[in-house]
C-alpha cells in the first residue's frame, strides 16, 4: 500500500497490494486518468493520458493548449465546457448558468483515512492500515472548490473515493448532479454486468456487451430498490469466474443512485457511480460543502471471483461494525410465516418453547404487536405495545422468552405511518406529501418526512423507549415502500431538489443513535426484504434480509447475485415452510438448511406444525452452523456452478483464509435421468497440498482437484431439489 506524487511526470501513482491506479495533471491545470489496473512499479505513463486527439470537426480546442475537451481523459469531467460526455459535475449559478472548469490547485498525501460527514464510509482501524490522497481543484470562474479523495488499504485490492463540493463566492451555486467516481477505461471489447429484478426476485446477475452509448441502471425511489442496484462492472468479453478483467464500482449509499457506462465512438468507456442527478439539485451558499456518498473500486485481473473475494474481504474488514462484526450471530426464529398477525403471548411462547427444546437461540416477534395492528391497513406510527394480544406487555414476554435460555427480537417499521393511525389524525402533516395533491398509499401507508427534526424526534423516542422496556437485543428495521409525491413543510421550493438525499440522510441519523445507544444491539436492516441491500445500510447492520422470497430454490438465484458483492455473513437467509407461501414449491427440509447455512441462517416457520422428520432435523441443522459458521462468515467465496446459467445444478464453495479446510455445497435443481455425475472443479485450495473429502473417502492433491476435478455422484436419485455439503480438510 503506498501513494506517490512524482513531481517529475506530475502523476500520483495509488498503489493497492496487487494494482495500481495512476492519474496526472496537464499543462499545469487539468487532471487527466492515466491507468487502472494490474500492479505497475513507478514510471511515467503520461503516454498513456492520449492529450492531443485528432482534431476532428466536432471536438472543441481549449485554447492553445492542445486539448480537446470531448476527447480528454478527464479524472472528473465537467458538463458545459465543450465535454459532451455523460459529465460528473454538473452546476448552474443563481443566475442560471451552466458549467464548470476545475483546475489543480493542490494536493495532500497522509495516513489514515477520515470520516465522511453524516454518510456512512469503509473505515480504517488504525491509521497505518490505509492512506489517502486529497486532490484540490478549483474554478476561479465560480468560486468553487472540488476535493478527490481516495483511499487505498494494505490488505485489501479496493480504492475507495469520494467528492466534495465547496462554494467559495459570494453567490449560492445549485449542484445538479454529483458523481462519486469517474472512470476512464481504454478501447476494448468489454461487457458490462449489472444486477436487477423486482420484489422477491431481487439482484438478478444481468450481463450483456457494452453498447455505444449509455447503459444504465438506477433507482429513484428514494431506496437503492428491489429494482435495481448501485453497482456496475466493466468487463474484458471474456471474463469468467477465474480469468478475464473486471473494473466494479458499488456505492456506499441506500437511497436514490445511478450507475452507468457511455460507451464512446472512438471506443473508449467511461464508466461512473453516483446520486442519481434525475430531482437531484442541491443549493449551496456561500462557504457550504457537500459530500457525495463514497464509491468503492475494485480491479480484478483474475475473473469475477477475485472480485468478490476483494469486496467480501473491505466489507468485512473495513464497513460492517459492531458487537456482531467478527462474531457468529444467533439461530433465530422469525414467527411472520407461522402466525401474521394472528398471534398472541400464548402461540409466541408455544413457538419459543419448541424452538428452545431444538437449540435455537432467539426468538423475533414480527409485525403486529402494537397499537390497533391486526392486519396491514392501519397502526404504523403508533409503537405502543398492544396488550390485548400481549398482556403484561414486552416485559412479561421477554422475560418468559429469557427464561428458556433464548434472546428476544423485534421488529420495526418506524419511517412509516397508516391514514388509519393515532399518529396521522394528530399530525397528518408529517407524512410527506404534495400540498392539494391526492397522497399515494403503498400497502395502506404513507412515508414519514423524517427531514424534519420534529418528525425524527419522535420517531426517535419511540423506537428507544420500546427498546428500553424490556431486554431486546435484536431489532428488524423494515421500509416497505417507495417514496413519491415529494414535498415537505421546511423545504423552500429552491431546495425542495434535496429531498432525496435529506432523507437518507435522516435513515442514517437514526441508525447511528440505534447502534450507539444500543451498542450490543444485533441490528438486522429489511426492505419488503432486499430492497435496501447496500453498502450504506451495512455500516449499521451487520446483516440484511435478503429478500421475501425464501424459497430455497428461488433464492439460490438471489443469493449468487447478492453474495457476487456482499460477504455470507451480511446474507439473511432462513429456512421456512413447505409448500412455500410465495412459490408453492416444495423442497427437503435438509436442502432447506443446506442454503439457509450460507447466510446468517434462522428459521420462519411455525415449528410446532412441523412433522416429527422435519423436528429432528432442526438440531442437526443448528450443529451443523455452529460447526461450520466461522469457516462461511470468513472463509472466502467461490462460484463454481450456476443454475441460473445451466438449469440443472448450483455449486459453490468456500475455503478458509489458510487453504486447510472447506465447505462444498451442491443442489441438483433438475434431476437428469441416466446421467452418470456432475463434473465440478474445485477452486482456492493449495495445489501442493494433500486434501480428504470424507464423503468420498478419498485423498486428492489440491491441484487435482482444482485442475483435473471431481465427479460428484447423485445421491438425490429419484428426484430434484436434493443437496449436499461436503468438507474437504488438509490432510498432509
Amino acid at each position: 500500500m503506498s501513494i506517490h506524487y512524482c513531481e517529475k511526470c506530475m502523476s500520483f501513482f495509488l498503489q493497492t497490494p496487487h494494482t495500481t491506479y495512476v492519474c496526472g495533471i496537464v499543462n499545469g491545470k487539468y487532471l487527466g486518468h492515466i491507468y487502472y489496473g494490474k500492479k505497475l512499479q513507478d514510471q511515467n505513463l503520461r503516454h498513456l493520458m492520449g492529450v492531443k486527439a485528432d482534431p476532428a470537426a466536432d471536438n472543441i480546442n481549449h485554447g492553445d493548449t492542445g486539448i480537446f475537451f470531448d476527447n480528454f481523459p478527464f479524472e472528473y469531467n465537467f458538463d458545459g465546457i465543450g465535454d459532451f460526455r455523460e459529465c460528473a459535475l454538473d452546476v448552474h449559478t443563481s443566475d442560471g448558468h451552466h458549467g464548470a472548469l476545475c483546475e489543480y490547485r493542490s494536493h495532500k498525501i497522509f495516513k489514515g483515512k477520515p470520516k465522511l460527514q453524516d454518510l456512512p464510509a469503509t473505515f480504517c482501524n488504525n491509521e497505518n492500515e490505509c492512506e489517502t490522497l486529497e486532490i484540490e481543484l478549483f474554478d476561479p470562474v465560480i468560486s468553487m472548490t472540488l476535493i478527490l479523495s481516495y483511499t487505498v488499504f494494505s490488505d485489501v485490492d479496493a480504492i475507495c473515493r469520494h467528492v466534495r463540493v465547496k462554494n467559495e463566492g459570494s453567490r449560492p451555486i445549485f449542484l445538479d448532479c454529483v458523481m462519486s467516481a469517474h472512470l476512464y477505461l481504454p478501447e476494448d471489447s468489454y461487457d458490462v454486468i449489472t444486477l436487477h429484478g423486482s420484489w422477491g426476485r431481487e439482484r438478478g446477475i444481468c450481463r450483456r456487451e457494452l453498447p455505444y452509448g449509455i447503459s444504465r441502471a438506477y433507482s429513484k425511489r428514494g431506496v437503492s430498490s428491489h429494482q435495481a442496484h448501485p453497482f456496475i462492472a466493466v468487463t474484458s468479453r471474456n471474463a469468467s469466474q477465474t480469468s478475464g478483467e473486471v473494473y466494479a464500482m458499488n456505492l456506499v449509499y441506500s437511497g436514490n443512485f445511478i450507475a452507468q457506462t457511455d460507451g464512446l465512438v472512438n471506443d473508449d468507456v467511461i464508466a461512473q457511480i453516483g446520486i442519481n442527478p434525475e430531482g437531484f439539485c442541491w443549493k449551496l451558499e456561500y462557504g457550504e460543502t457537500f459530500t457525495a456518498p463514497e464509491a468503492v473500486l475494485v480491479y480484478s485481473g483474475e475473473g469475477l471471483g477475485q472480485m468478490t473475494r476483494t469486496f467480501h474481504d473491505l466489507y468485512r474488514n473495513h464497513l460492517i461494525r459492531g458487537k456482531y462484526k467478527d462474531r457468529k450471530r444467533p439461530v433465530l426464529l422469525n414467527h411472520w410465516e407461522a402466525t401474521y398477525f394472528d398471534f398472541n403471548t400464548e402461540k409466541l411462547l408455544d413457538i419459543a418453547r419448541s424452538a428452545s427444546r431444538c437449540g435455537i437461540e432467539m426468538l423475533v416477534m414480527d409485525d403486529g404487536w402494537f397499537g390497533n395492528r391486526f392486519d396491514d391497513h392501519r397502526a404504523l406510527g403508533d409503537w405502543v405495545v398492544n396488550e390485548e394480544k400481549l398482556p403484561g406487555g414486552l416485559k412479561y414476554l421477554v422475560s418468559e422468552v429469557n427464561k428458556l435460555g433464548m434472546k428476544f427480537g423485534i421488529w420495526f417499521e418506524p419511517e412509516m405511518v397508516c391514514p388509519d393511525s393515532d399518529l396521522f389524525r394528530a399530525h397528518p402533516d408529517w407524512a410527506i406529501q404534495v400540498p392539494n395533491r391526492e397522497n399515494t398509499t403503498l400497502r395502506w401507508q404513507y412515508v414519514l418526512d423524517i427531514t424534519r427534526p420534529e418528525v425524527l424526534e419522535y420517531v426517535w423516542a419511540s423506537v428507544r423507549a420500546v427498546l428500553k422496556s424490556a431486554n431486546i437485543e435484536y431489532v428488524k428495521w423494515d421500509m416497505n415502500r417507495a417514496l413519491c409525491n415529494i414535498g415537505s413543510k421546511d423545504l423552500p421550493a429552491d431546495r425542495i431538489g434535496e429531498f432525496f438525499h435529506r432523507y437518507v440522510l435522516a435513515v442514517y441519523e437514526l441508525q447511528g443513535r440505534l447502534v450507539t445507544e444500543f451498542p450490543n444491539l444485533l441490528l438486522e436492516n429489511c426492505s419488503s426484504g432486499g430492497g435496501r441491500f447496500d453498502p450504506g445500510m451495512l455500516y449499521f447492520s451487520p446483516q440484511i434480509w435478503c429478500s421475501d422470497d425464501t424459497d430455497a430454490i428461488e433464492r439460490l438465484k438471489i443469493q449468487e447475485g447478492t453474495a457476487l458483492i456482499y460477504p455470507l455473513s451480511s446474507i439473511g437467509a432462513h429456512v421456512s415452510v413447505c409448500p412455500n407461501h410465495l412459490t408453492g414449491r416444495s423442497v427437503p427440509f435438509e436442502t432447506r438448511g443446506h442454503i439457509a447455512m450460507f447466510g446468517t441462517f434462522g428459521y420462519e416457520l411455525d415449528i410446532t406444525k412441523l412433522s416429527e422428520e422435519d423436528l429432528q432435523m432442526i438440531p442437526k441443522q443448528v450443529e451443523m452452523y455452529h460447526a461450520y459458521n466461522d469457516l462461511v462468515r470468513e472463509g472466502d467465496y467461490y462460484r463454481l456452478a450456476s443454475y441460473a446459467e445451466n438449469h440443472g445444478f448450483d455449486s459453490y464453495m468456500v475455503v478458509s483464509k489458510d487453504r486447510s479446510k472447506a465447505l462444498l455445497t451442491m443442489v441438483a435443481v433438475a434431476y437428469r435421468i441416466n446421467h452418470r455425475a456432475y463434473k465440478i472443479r474445485l477452486q482456492g485450495l493449495d495445489p501442493n497440498a494433500r486434501y480428504y473429502i470424507p464423503a468420498m473417502e478419498c485423498h486428492l492433491t489440491g491441484d487435482a482437484l482444482m485442475d483435473a476435478g471431481i465427479f460428484v455422484p447423485t445421491p438425490w436419485a429419484g428426484g430434484d431439489y436434493r443437496s449436499f455439503v461436503w468438507t474437504i480438510e488438509r490432510d498432509d
